[in-house]
Order: C-alpha cells, then sequence, then structure tokens
C-alpha cells in the first residue's frame, strides 16, 4: 500500500483564504424546490377535481359586465342567477395556454429573475400600518419615510429577490398620492424587480407615465416592464371584486406583471377543514386566471394562491402557525402540479417582538414553503406582528435565515471528488485528522455558509463581546446600512421631470 501524506498549504494562505469573500455563493437565491409533497397523486387529483366541480356548478358570483361578457365569449356559461360558470374544458384551455414561465426584469438587468418552473424566490410583500421603532422599541404608524429606508435597506439584501412595497404610508392620506409616491419610494431607492399595487384602475395610466420617465422614454417600460403589480380580483368565496378587475384590465392593457392573489381564511372565507379549504382556494385562483385569459390568453400572471389561516378561538389572524406551514406548502405543490408560476406567502410571524417565537414561526413557515417548490414566496422578510407591522431589524435577520434555507435546498452534491476518497487516505496515513487539508478548504467556501449575526462563540466569549442578542446585532447593522446607503437610480433629469408632473412628498 502506498503512503499518502497530506498536503498542506502555508498558515498565512490559509488565513487570508478565510478571509476572502467565497468564490463561490454556496447559497445563492433561486435554487430548486419540490422535495417536500404534503399531498399525495392522488390528493392533488381530488383537491382538483373539486375545484373544477365548484367552478363548473357554482362558478363565481358579482361578475362585473366587462368581465362576464369577455367570460362567455371565451366559454363560461351564464347560469341566470346572477353567476357566470366555467367548464372544465375552459378552465384547463386557460391553464395550457397559461405562461409557464416569464422574466421579472429588475431596472438594473442583472438583478432579474426567471418565475416559473422549480426555482425558489424569497421576497417581500404585505401592507403593514405599523413599523418597530428601532429607538423605542415600540409599534407605530408606518410613514412614507420608513417606506423609503426599508427600500434603500433591502436593496442591499441578497436574498431579497423582489421588492413589494412592505409598508403602507400612514401619513399619506390621498389614495393617488399614496399609489405616486410608493412607485416613487421604489423607481428611487432600488433597481431590483418590484412589485406595487393599485388603489383604483385610473391610477394606473398616469403611473405608467412616471415609469417610462423612469425606463428612458414614452412606452419603454411596456417594452421590459420592472414593476409588477399585485391585485385580489377574487374576494372569498367565489365572487369577483369589481375595482379588482378593472385594476386588471388596465394593468395588461400597459403590459404590467401580476400576481392575482387569492388570500381565503380557513374557516372564515373558506372552509375550516385544509383539504375544502384548498379546493375553494384552488378553484378562485384558477378562476383569476380564466379572467386573465379570458382579456388576453397567455398573459404572465404569478398563480398566487395563498392559504391564510386564523385562531378559530378568536378570530385573529394567524401567520406563523403549523397549519399555515403545510397549507401554503401544499399550495406550491398544487400550483407546481398545474405547471403554473406559484407564489405563496410564507415567514408571517405573529410574534410582535424579535424573540423565540418570531424565529420559530418564520424559520418553520419558509422552510416549509421552499421546500415545497413555491416560486415566489412572498411576505417573507420583515413582517412581524400578523402583518400589521415590519420591522428593519427583522429584514436583516430574515436575509440571513433565507441563506440557511437556500442551503438546505441545495443539498448534497455526490461527485468522486466529493466522495473524498483519497482525502480519508491523506487523514488516516497523515495527520491523523481532516483540518489544513486542501479537500477541506475546497469545500470549506464552497459547500458551507458561514453566518454573520448568529453567534457561533463559547459562552465566555459571547460574554466578553457584550452578550449581545440577535436582535440588537441586527438593529446595529440596519443602522450602518441605512447611514451609508444612499442610493438613488434616477436621475436629476428623470426626478425633476417626475416631480413636474406628481405630487412627490
Amino acid at each position: 500500500m502506498t503512503t499518502r501524506t497530506a498536503k498542506r498549504g502555508g498558515r498565512k494562505e490559509r488565513l487570508t483564504q478565510r478571509a476572502a469573500k467565497p468564490a463561490v455563493d454556496p447559497c445563492p437565491p433561486g435554487q430548486i424546490g419540490g422535495v417536500y409533497k404534503p399531498l399525495t397523486e392522488d390528493e392533488i387529483g381530488r383537491i382538483y377535481d373539486t375545484a373544477l366541480r365548484l367552478l363548473e356548478n357554482l362558478g363565481m358570483g358579482e361578475v362585473p359586465d366587462r368581465l362576464r361578457r369577455d367570460l362567455i365569449e371565451a366559454g363560461a356559461v351564464d347560469n341566470g342567477s346572477d353567476r357566470v360558470l366555467f367548464p372544465p374544458s375552459l378552465v384547463e384551455r386557460a391553464i395550457d395556454q397559461a405562461a409557464k414561465t416569464f422574466v421579472l426584469h429588475g431596472r438594473d438587468e442583472a438583478r432579474s429573475i426567471e418565475v416559473g418552473g422549480n426555482r425558489v424566490h424569497f421576497g417581500t410583500g404585505g401592507a403593514a400600518v405599523q413599523t418597530l421603532d428601532m429607538d423605542n422599541g415600540n409599534y407605530r404608524p408606518s410613514t412614507l419615510e420608513d417606506l423609503h429606508n426599508f427600500t434603500r435597506l433591502q436593496d442591499t439584501l441578497a436574498n431579497v429577490s423582489w421588492y413589494t412595497r412592505c409598508c403602507v404610508a400612514t401619513d399619506v392620506p390621498d389614495n393617488y398620492d399614496l399609489d405616486v409616491n410608493t412607485v416613487y419610494a421604489l423607481l428611487k431607492n432600488t433597481t431590483k424587480p418590484t412589485a406595487t399595487s393599485f388603489t383604483l384602475a385610473e391610477h394606473v395610466e398616469p403611473i405608467v407615465e412616471m415609469l417610462d420617465i423612469a425606463a428612458g422614454g414614452k412606452g419603454e417600460f411596456s417594452k421590459r416592464p420592472f414593476m409588477k403589480v399585485h391585485i385580489s380580483p377574487v374576494i372569498s368565496p367565489m365572487r369577483y371584486g369589481d375595482d379588482a378587475v378593472e385594476v386588471v384590465y388596465e394593468c395588461i392593457k400597459h403590459n404590467i406583471p401580476m400576481s392575482c392573489i387569492t388570500a381565503a381564511q380557513a374557516g372564515a372565507t373558506a372552509p375550516a377543514t385544509l383539504a375544502g379549504f384548498l379546493a375553494q382556494s384552488l378553484a378562485e385562483t384558477l378562476a383569476s386566471l380564466v379572467m386573465v385569459h379570458a382579456i388576453r390568453p397567455g398573459y404572465p400572471m404569478v398563480f398566487s394562491n395563498w392559504p391564510l389561516v386564523i385562531d378559530l378561538r378568536t378570530g385573529s389572524f394567524s401567520g406563523g402557525s403549523g397549519e399555515t406551514a403545510v397549507l401554503n406548502a401544499a399550495s406550491a405543490q398544487l400550483s407546481n402540479w398545474l405547471g403554473l408560476p406559484s407564489g405563496v406567502a410564507c415567514s408571517m410571524t405573529d410574534a410582535k417582538a424579535i424573540d423565540a417565537q418570531y424565529g420559530m414561526e418564520k424559520g418553520l413557515t419558509s422552510l416549509a414553503a421552499a421546500l415545497a417548490g413555491g416560486n415566489l414566496i412572498y411576505e417573507s422578510s420583515g413582517m412581524t406582528a400578523s402583518l400589521l407591522g415590519v420591522s428593519f431589524e427583522a429584514f436583516i435577520l430574515d436575509d440571513e435565515m433565507h441563506s440557511h434555507t437556500y442551503r438546505a435546498l441545495r443539498g448534497i452534491e455526490v461527485t468522486d471528488d466529493n466522495l473524498g476518497y483519497e482525502a480519508v487516505f491523506d487523514a488516516v496515513l497523515g495527520e491523523g485528522h481532516f483540518l489544513g487539508g486542501h479537500h477541506t478548504y475546497a469545500a470549506m467556501e464552497r459547500d458551507y455558509f458561514y453566518p454573520s449575526l448568529a453567534d457561533r462563540d463559547e459562552p465566555r466569549t459571547w460574554a466578553e463581546k457584550g452578550g449581545r442578542d440577535a436582535w440588537s446585532v441586527a438593529q446595529t447593522r440596519a443602522r450602518q446600512i441605512l447611514e451609508t446607503h444612499h442610493p438613488s437610480y434616477l436621475s436629476e433629469d428623470q426626478d425633476r421631470e417626475i416631480r413636474a408632473k406628481f405630487n412627490i412628498l
């Protein structure tokens, strides 16, 4: 037997390698999901068949006249009792012709992401009306300044793949000014793919003018839209919402991609049984898809089936429960089974403080959704207090949590080199351990993620460094970013033109 000796580099070289940024990111966004399957194939089929029967025999109520005409022309049936019924053939035609993948553009093309397939991306959502104040640790009404600051903060976070406004500027009372200033905050402070919402359909066209200015001229935004819209055109149970449907028409007119969000609540606006909930929620999200199909077949739509849970004892929304975790994972599984770009909502902790409840609920729900293969996981960054609150510290902590999740999704690469056959020889016949070996150093940065916030010191060292908890460490990081990161992604000319046309506050 040939004796093997370990090959060792110099200590200075090893220390330099440790300090350097990894040559390969061990856990980038867009990892593959779909391993966790809470539903069997038979169960998926039964839920889908129930959804089809609901649409065929109960259909949708309160259908706006304009949409009613388009649906009937596409193959829907008016039952004569103010409900429109969807034959299974119409639903399946809408599924077949739907966009299966599409690009969410960033204004910086390098930050664009592809939606669909089995790639997982974490992002934001929410409409929090309260912000956890970093100075006093109490909640207060969210402001326009908060929205600008949250947008600046997330611009630096690698694991926020797209940014939807996370809070409502409660100090902007006029709805049009609110929509305008929300979009302006996104344009000024980030070049990632973004998302917003429109209170009314008539707000869409003027705001597209603002987007055109940022894109470089009239009509330029529609050629490569870098902002999508969140719309809830279906109101549970099983009816359309007039204002939201009109927004859908306007967004399609201006080529704005959309997330059509179903947000039923188990036991309140949908059945309390999890299987019954999934059947109704799937039917309602399919109703959004058929609506889009009737207006423009194949138009880009994120199939955003968001199962929400309430505490049936109190009626309070419960965003961090085990039921939320399994329902959203099942929703992602159903959407992927249909081959549609999936959107789910997880990491919606009910905790008010950055504490053990916060960490447990966020970790449980976001990991389940990712393992199930949710393409876009909304609400996953920054949200607290059952979506009523948002926190700067939470954004920082959640970003690191997502890195761990991506690492778990990446799994284990089994190759001849990774199996380490020769490395075992080198260690056993050489130093007697694997520390310092080239095989170890090659794996050190490639295969492992090293947190910058989580503490791994032994207790005495942690105490000597101040014994700080995660909340205070994240707060320091957030303050540093907000003090130093002041982007202005609008040129002076663009900003001047926007301010001349809109009431920028």
